[in-house]
């Protein structure tokens, strides 16, 4: 059946015809962007691979898909320099003394000194010397004049400047010897004695390779200072982190292959994707705002620690005064162990338990023998002018016996059988199951700690009655003429010790015990 029927003529002819259409159809909307998807695609890449042919970099052969040792080498001779930075600036990322070098090396050696005298040991030192009120001014100032150095021009530039230190660490931290081993596997990692013999290799076998240099090449400010910058690394490890002149020998290199472009033309052709794009990895901090919002934080809870320190020291010493030791303890149920079990619920648990500590011991231990001894006397043996001034002293007196009890009976309400204990237990017991009873827990530690501070408060202003009306009667009995009692002789004479020995020791237990409950009113 040589010949053709006339039908299968037509359908050749057809067919022909319609191939011809299509193509020519398809090569008319190729130039208006609207061709066929993959053919355009096989078309790039194509493109690309005869670009890579012609660069003067040979990195790569298109047509075997080939990464070349012209690569391999150009990785080699980068690796040759940053790999002893490798090891110098390990971690050096999360580094907060690398920071502080980088914005050091932007200030004055005034500056630097105006810096450091907000650090916590010049503080310290500073309040030595002054008392807290200066020392808070003092730092104010310090704080106010080294923080108006840093304008926006000078925050940009330090920002900027860690910024390409973070992209250079980055660059150093790319596995280099991983990738150069597979163009030659007797290369030892950062030994440089052993002269290379790299092969051609198959493109995919490096393609993640290449696509993670180029996440970390990318972001790589090859304009920078960097003479600055490797100072300032320089004073970070107390030594030179990489050979600079090798290094800024390097860099026009790497900037030339950068802007060429042919790193990321291989990876194209290499994953016969044209359209790929790769997305730098970030390196971008801003440093300064931080560093002086830490300076301004530390500055201020020295200062608080000096506060403590200071506030701890003297509570220490009034106690000694007082009861010739600075550890008191008298409180049975409103105690620090106590506590143990609201820390865990994150509750601040007895607020006032050093303040009542005190407060009893001094009430049982002292007020309640040698203070009402003396006072006993004054009011019954002595002969007043007014019936105030002693009925003054008399309801300051008996308030405190009053107080005394009040703790007595608000510790014994906080014992097991206790009904302030009895209703914060049943409470605890409520919390794991009833989101609301963590409310009412807090509700009831607060109406406790309340009457803990009304205790101290009626305490200290009844104490102060007493001590003002003391330091009256001392002043009365040293005046030729007696003002406030008549008969100073007959009083003296009804104890074995002189009043005004007595008067003086007691005056003396409670202004000091005045001074050491104002410590924690105050709080």
């Amino acid at each position: 059946m040589a010949k053709t029927t006339n039908s299968a003529k037509k359908e050749n002819k057809s067919g022909s015809d319609s191939s011809f259409s299509n193509s020519f159809l398809g090569k008319v909307l190729g130039l208006f962007g609207m061709g066929e998807p993959d053919a355009d695609k096989k078309r790039l890449v194509k493109t690309i691979g005869k670009d890579l042919s012609r660069s003067r970099y040979k990195f790569y052969k298109p047509r075997s898909l080939e990464a070349l040792p012209g690569l391999a080498k150009f990785f080699y001779e980068t690796y040759k320099i940053i790999a002893p930075a490798q090891l110098v600036l390990t971690n050096a990322a999360q580094s907060g003394v690398l920071k502080s070098f980088v914005i050091d090396s932007f200030l004055t050696e005034e500056q630097k000194l105006m810096a450091e005298a907000l650090y916590e040991s010049n503080i310290q030192e500073k309040g030595k010397q002054i008392g807290i009120k200066e020392l808070q001014e003092h730092v104010k100032q310090t704080m106010i004049s080294f923080f108006s150095l840093f304008d926006s021009e000078k925050t940009t530039q330090i920002d900027n400047a860690y910024s390409t230190i973070l992209s250079f660490i980055n660059f150093i931290n790319f596995d280099f010897f991983f990738l150069i081993k597979k163009f030659d596997s007797n290369v030892s990692e950062r030994s440089f004695s052993y002269d290379p013999k790299f092969e051609a290799i198959a493109g995919d076998y490096i393609s993640d390779d290449i696509h993670d240099f180029l996440e970390v090449f990318l972001s790589l400010n090859m304009d920078a200072d960097w003479k600055r910058i490797f100072n300032a690394l320089k004073e970070y490890k107390n030594l030179d982190v990489i050979q600079v002149d090798s290094w800024l020998k390097l860099v026009p290199a790497l900037k030339d292959v950068k802007n060429s472009g042919v790193l990321e033309q291989i990876l194209m052709h290499i994953t016969q994707d044209p359209l790929l794009s790769i997305v730098p990895k970030p390196a971008i901090e801003r440093i300064v705002e931080p560093y002086l919002d830490k300076l301004k934080n530390q500055a201020a809870i020295t200062i608080q620690k000096i506060v403590q320190e200071r506030r701890n020291s003297k509570i220490d010493e009034l106690s000694k005064a007082v009861f010739g030791t600075s550890i008191v303890l008298r409180m049975k149920n409103y105690t620090e162990k106590a506590n143990s079990v609201y820390a865990k619920r994150m509750l601040g648990g007895f607020t006032q338990t050093n303040a009542l500590n005190f407060l009893k011991a001094y009430l049982i231990d002292y007020f309640k023998k040698d203070v009402r001894e003396i006072v006993d006397t004054l009011l019954i043996r002595g002969q007043w002018s007014t019936l105030l001034q002693s009925q003054q002293l008399s309801d300051a007196y008996h308030s405190l016996l009053e107080v005394s009890e009040d703790i007595i009976e608000f510790d014994d309400s906080l014992g097991d059988d206790g009904l302030l204990n009895v209703k914060l237990r049943n409470t605890m017991a409520k919390v794991d199951r009833d989101r609301d009873s963590i409310k009412y827990l807090r509700q009831i530690l607060k109406d406790v700690n309340d009457k803990a501070i009304a205790l101290i408060n009626r305490a200290a202003i009844n104490l102060i009655t007493v001590g003002r009306h003391l330091k009256a009667l001392i002043e009365d009995y040293a005046k030729p003429r007696h003002e406030l009692i008549q008969n100073w002789k007959d009083v003296e004479n009804s104890i074995d010790i002189p009043i005004k020995d007595l008067m003086m020791e007691s005056y003396k237990k409670i202004y000091y015990m005045v001074q050491l409950l104002q410590y924690y009113t105050k709080a």
